[in-house]
């Protein structure tokens, strides 16, 4: 690897922070990491700074994976939730870029036991089943109860649910069966293989969101109360047709992603490295 390739990355970086703000995927809240090109026990986010802000190499800080500490202790502030991100990283040594989202139109599913579910071609990569993290299981008596995925054990217990089944049962599953975790009453997380898949799945999680909520009130508008509504009145994607969706999905992000960037370039909003 060559300092080339670090800095290549690093702009792919300030790239994701710019394209997710610029489609309402993060505000000033939210954040994208990526793991460290060179060192794959260290990964690479933000420093506590709003995503439309980062410009440069000064804003974003290294962590180690083992435990988010900062590779530098000197280093300024960062995010309390960076927790995701390496547990994340840990769990997971084929991932190399995750992104955590309040987005807005997803919220509802997080909360009201309405499923997530791929409503068209663009979100094959939803699957079948979309778990959802709470995280208020896990707390203990005298814990600020803010949500906030903040230490390496809540980060743990979110990192777990993107497979089937339990760390422990199964140790040997490095491979995330999920692309999304939902988190109630906060948003939710995904993650890539690379930072263009990652923000691909950020991006079309929200808009599936709204697709289905969309497609659930015009059934209900048309249909009235002639029935209770069941989910399975709607025609999403099955297990087969969410496969072959996703499939087309991963290989054809390169197509937005270019114009994600040309985006974020010809606003005068942000700063991208060059």
């Amino acid at each position: 690897m060559s300092s080339n390739t670090l800095r290549e990355a690093l702009r792919e970086l300030v790239y994701a922070n710019h394209i997710l703000h610029y489609h309402d995927a993060v505000d000033a809240y939210g954040h994208v990491s990526i793991r460290h090109p060179e060192k794959p026990d260290v990964y690479i986010m933000s420093g506590y700074l709003a995503p439309a802000l980062v410009e440069s190499p000064d804003d974003l800080i290294e962590y180690y994976i083992h435990d988010s500490s900062p590779v530098n202790p000197d280093s300024k502030k960062g995010y309390q939730e960076r927790f995701i991100h390496g547990e994340v990283f840990k769990r997971y040594p084929e991932i190399n870029c995750v992104v955590h989202s309040h987005a807005e139109q997803v919220l509802p599913y997080t909360m009201n036991g309405v499923a997530l579910r791929p409503a068209f071609h663009m979100a094959g990569f939803l699957g079948q089943h979309v778990p959802i993290y709470d995280i208020t299981k896990f707390y203990q008596d005298g814990d600020q109860q803010d949500m906030l995925v903040n230490t390496v054990k809540f980060g743990s217990e979110l990192a777990n649910l993107f497979t089937e089944t339990n760390n422990s049962l199964s140790p040997n599953n490095k491979s995330p069966d999920h692309t999304v975790v939902l988190m109630k009453r906060h948003g939710f997380t995904t993650l890539g293989k690379n930072v263009p898949e990652a923000v691909y799945r950020a991006l079309y999680t929200k808009t599936n969101a709204g697709v289905q909520t969309n497609a659930v009130m015009l059934h209900k508008a048309y249909f009235g109360s002639q029935a209770a509504f069941d989910q399975q009145d709607l025609p999403y994607l099955n297990g087969i047709e969410s496969e072959g969706c996703r499939k087309m999905n991963e290989g054809t992000q390169d197509k937005p992603w270019k114009l994600w960037v040309r985006e974020v370039e010809a606003s005068s909003l942000y700063k991208n490295l060059t």
